[in-house]
């Protein structure tokens, strides 16, 4: 019997029933060691000797693994066929080697793009060795992330406070973001008018034509470009004739794309579906792993980190065959078709992600997902499918119109396109890319159907449409476009585009507002410190060139370790040279790099860093232990302090400036005061330990408050009515976590401020209802939203939950967290365990921890024998020699238990702390 490796429990589930007896699968859940978060991990100094170290959920199964091997006549490690699988496999091996269980037996790697029989089988019958190369590109890789990481993070804490990390590819996809949002502050709208006309041929069939040019000159998007321009043309046109001068129908086609790549996926999921990165994947990873079908576990996609965009042979047969019997003879077109990828660094070594079987049909399998694999399979398919379908055949028909008022002229144009043919159409519509700016007045006229116009007719006047627009910046990027941005600089891989973003997040670097992405504050400040201390490192071409020499090590062709020598020489140079940096002298730099911006010109044209307060002072950005703030140069003697907003603005609270006096409320008779503290602006009304504080709510600006918003506030919670079941009262209040209502014990967010002061009753109940049905949040513990499964390691059933501080999953006595952008909905047992795991790593805690005493019962004095030893021996270390009368050791223990207590709870609370700050990026 052979053992077969793969990484996860429901792909192990489903080789194994291909596979069938003679063969063992078990999964290693991912990555099975890695680099300890700590200094020399990776050693330049020994030709980059990397230390790896197997994670603590990892020891029982390498221990299950080793013994399944030491039994087996083989070994085949069928992880995934990417770079990543590959290091997997690898470290499986080096694992297994090190415990001595090989000795001779084969050791082969199979790789399958697609989990079926067919797949499956094939590939077992065409084993190979673990590709070399490609483990070495791993391994730069990973030594790169982490040196960088390392090296530059602790750089970051000690000269820019309030910083949290620093990566490789993470620094450079910031820097994407926070150069979008300068590019936006330094944009200058212009006016421009847009003219058209609205005629109607002599048959009565009215249409739309747009002003091309007047008095003999051509006009360009922006050659009207004020009101009184645009009202002479609107005047003259208003009074003009109209004659058709030329028409003309031309042809033409238009091609499908290419099916799915990673980044593509993710992009057309956000358009189309309102997926983000994270979540794509996570959908993706369920439909290549496999969905019971029928009674059958098949995969229904292939492997869906790629960016290749070609398919197998046997797939476009396939294809051709579905889109003849679903479309129809004429949807086939004459030639297969086949595509490149135009994306800087694309490797193409695998197949683009494609359905596994044509033939299995969105609506033939939609019973057997849930609506989000669903929908992500529709997509998949569809696009698939179109890519290998006929071209559309559209005419585009253009007529030119000639406008005359006494001797003034003008040109008008009136375009559209009749489909004559739909083809691939039929099939998929292409979402539209939204990294374009997109200007209300540049409407595209050419897909709009024209009725039959004739050259030499008169045409009747409608109306005459003058429309005022105004240039606008450059979008915001979206997860998709700055993804599909990353890609077109050859930044990062398809594997890495995900999990960068969500650090990004993480970090609180960047937040969303409407699916698109803004740079905080700290994400500014880190990106001009970095652009002025180590721009080289977050230079887009730097990094896409180092991408560049990564492909090559995987190809054999460069090797790795030169390629750190080469990087670490010029690279920790760089940071050597910050070691005699002042933080004064990264202030100086991020003064002037981002003063416009935090400084911004006064209306009045005064001083705009000058004090409001001493008038004197000059003001400059501060580094405090929580980050970068606003102060007067005249510190201490003056105190004038002021926040950075999310966008960095002079709009930020100003601190230390004493109360605002709003007024008085009428009930109380007490003063309503504005104040500033340490987590922001408030409202306070009346004065000492009994003065009612209320907080502003996201939204409101502390320069529009006033008397009338402050007692709203100061009012909550306030009373909606008492709940007609238990007769209990309904309140709605603001809270830690923002709106809410409450009934009995039970929380339920509400989704605007505004809500709190307008809710009525009925809905109230409704809301609380709705919250209870999903296991809403009491005084005792959350019900369970679902229950996933048992336990492979510890037991007990796994369940998601809802709790005061967002959704988890909990297993006996723990309970881990659940990624911001995780839907409670979408949890799998295999992500569920993970987070489970990891938690115990990090915490020490196990689920069925209570179990632990039972054990301890049987021998009552053997750990206070062994308390006794640990106590002697912390005495020996601290005071150099160990305690030799006994009369002595019997006090010492006492005393030293005491003083033991105040360090234990110092070691709880620093490792939780590094985690925060983990440096690198998770690639």
């Amino acid at each position: 019997m052979d053992v077969v490796i793969v990484e996860s429990p429901a792909k192990a589930k489903t080789i194994n029933k291909y596979l069938g007896g003679n063969y063992q699968v078990i999964a290693s859940y991912g990555h099975v060691r890695d680099l300890p978060a700590k200094d020399g991990s990776v050693r330049p100094d020994e030709d980059f000797a990397m230390s790896w170290e197997v994670g603590k959920p990892s020891v029982k199964r390498i221990s299950e693994i080793a013994q399944a091997v030491k039994k087996a006549d083989g070994l085949v490690l069928a992880t995934d066929p990417d770079r990543e699988g590959e290091a997997i496999s690898w470290h499986v091996l080096e694992v297994l080697r090190q415990k001595k269980v090989i000795g001779t037996k084969p050791v082969s790697r199979v790789v399958f793009n697609a989990i079926t029989k067919k797949a499956v089988l094939d590939a077992m019958a065409n084993p190979r060795a673990i590709d070399e190369p490609l483990v070495d590109a791993y391994l730069a890789r990973r030594a790169l992330d982490y040196l960088v990481g390392f090296t530059l993070s602790p750089v970051l804490w000690r000269k820019l406070p309030g910083a949290r990390s620093a990566g490789r590819v993470q620094s450079v996809a910031l820097r994407l973001v926070c150069d979008r949002e300068a590019e936006i502050e330094r944009f200058k709208k212009e006016e421009y008018w847009q003219i058209a006309a609205m005629l109607a041929t002599p048959r009565g069939d009215d249409f739309r034509a747009r002003l091309t040019g007047f008095g003999g000159d051509k006009l360009q998007k922006m050659s009207i470009g004020n009101g009184d321009k645009a009202e002479t043309i609107r005047a003259m046109l208003d009074g003009a004739t109209y004659r058709v001068d030329s028409v003309q129908a031309k042809p033409t086609k238009r091609n499908p794309g290419p099916p799915f790549t990673t980044s593509t996926l993710q992009q057309a999921a956000s358009a189309k579906l309102g997926f983000s990165a994270s979540r794509t994947m996570q959908v993706a990873q369920r439909l290549y792993e496999g969905v019971d079908v029928g009674g059958e576990t098949v995969g229904l996609i292939t492997y869906m980190r790629t960016d290749g965009v070609q398919m197998a042979p046997e797939a476009i047969a396939d294809a051709r065959k579905s889109i003849g019997a679903s479309f129809g003879e004429r949807y086939v077109p004459e030639k297969p078709r086949y595509y490149s990828s135009k994306a800087k660094n694309a490797q193409e070594a695998h197949e683009a992600i494609r359905p596994t079987e044509f033939g299995r049909a969105p609506k033939d399998v939609e019973r057997y997902l849930d609506r989000d694999q669903a929908r992500l399979y529709d997509l998949i398919w569809k696009r698939c499918i179109a890519s290998q379908m006929a071209s559309a055949e559209i005419e585009r028909t253009t007529a030119e119109i000639v406008a005359t008022n006494g001797g003034e002229t003008a040109t008008l144009r009136a375009t559209g396109q009749v489909i004559k043919f739909d083809g691939f159409i039929g099939a998929y519509v292409e979402h539209r890319d939204d990294s374009k700016a997109s200007d209300p007045g540049d409407e595209d006229d050419d897909r709009a159907r024209l009725p039959e116009i004739l050259a030499d007719e008169d045409l009747a006047k409608r109306a005459i449409e003058a429309s005022q627009h105004f240039t606008e910046p450059p979008p915001r990027y979206s997860e998709a476009s700055l993804i599909k941005k990353m890609e077109e600089l050859g930044i990062g891989r398809p594997s890495t585009y995900a999990s960068t973003l969500q650090t990004l997040e993480d970090r609180g670097y960047v937040v969303q507002e409407a699916r698109k992405l803004l740079p905080d504050a700290k994400g500014r400040l880190v990106t001009a410190f970095l652009h002025n201390f180590f721009e080289r490192y977050v230079e887009y071409d730097f990094t896409a060139a180092l991408e560049e020499k990564l492909d090559l090590i995987s190809a054999g062709q460069l090797a790795w370790k030169d390629v750190l020598r080469e990087f670490w020489q010029n690279f920790s140079a760089q940071v050597d040279g910050t070691k005699e940096l002042r933080v004064t002298n990264v202030l100086d730099a991020l003064n002037v790099e981002l003063g416009p911006l935090v400084f911004p010109p006064k209306e009045d044209g005064t001083e705009p860093r000058a004090c409001p307060r001493c008038g004197n002072g000059q003001l400059s950005l501060k580094l405090g232990k929580f980050g970068a703030f606003v102060g007067c140069s005249n510190y201490p003697d003056c105190g004038y302090t002021r926040q950075l907003g999310t966008n960095m603005s002079g709009d930020g609270a100003a601190m230390d400036e004493g109360p605002s006096d709003l007024g008085v409320d009428p009930e109380t008779g007490e003063p309503v005061t504005l104040r500033t503290g340490r987590f922001g602006p408030y409202v306070q009304r009346g004065e000492g330990k009994e003065a009612k504080r209320s907080s502003l709510p996201k939204g409101w600006q502390a320069s529009e408050m006033d008397l009338d918003k402050a007692l709203r506030l100061l009012s909550l919670p306030r009373e909606v009515g008492l709940h007609p079941e238990s007769g209990k009262p309904i309140l709605a209040g603001l809270g830690r976590y923002g709106p809410f209502l409450n009934h009995d014990g039970m929380y339920a967010n509400l989704e605007t401020i505004e809500d709190v002061f307008e809710v009525g009753l009925n809905r109230a109940v409704t809301v609380i209802a709705e919250k209870k049905e999903k296991g809403g949040r009491g005084r005792g513990t959350p019900a369970a939203l679902a229950t996933l499964g048992e336990h492979p390691e510890y037991g007990g059933q796994i369940t998601v939950r809802d709790g005061r501080f967002g959704p988890y999953v909990n297993v006996g006595k723990v309970n881990a967290t659940l990624p911001k952008a995780k839907d409670p909905a979408s949890v799998t047992l295999e992500e569920a365990i993970q987070l489970i795991n990891e938690r115990v790593e990090k915490t020490g805690k196990t689920p069925n921890a209570k179990k632990a005493p039972a054990k301890k019962a049987a021998t009552k004095k053997a750990p206070a024998k062994k308390a006794a030893t640990r106590k002697t021996a912390a005495k020996a270390d601290a005071d150099g020699e160990a305690a030799v009368k006994k009369p002595a050791a019997k006090k010492a223990p006492a005393k030293k238990a005491v003083a033991a207590r105040k360090p234990a709870a110092k070691t709880t609370t620093e490792p939780q702390a590094a985690d925060d700050s983990v440096p690198w990026d998770q690639e």
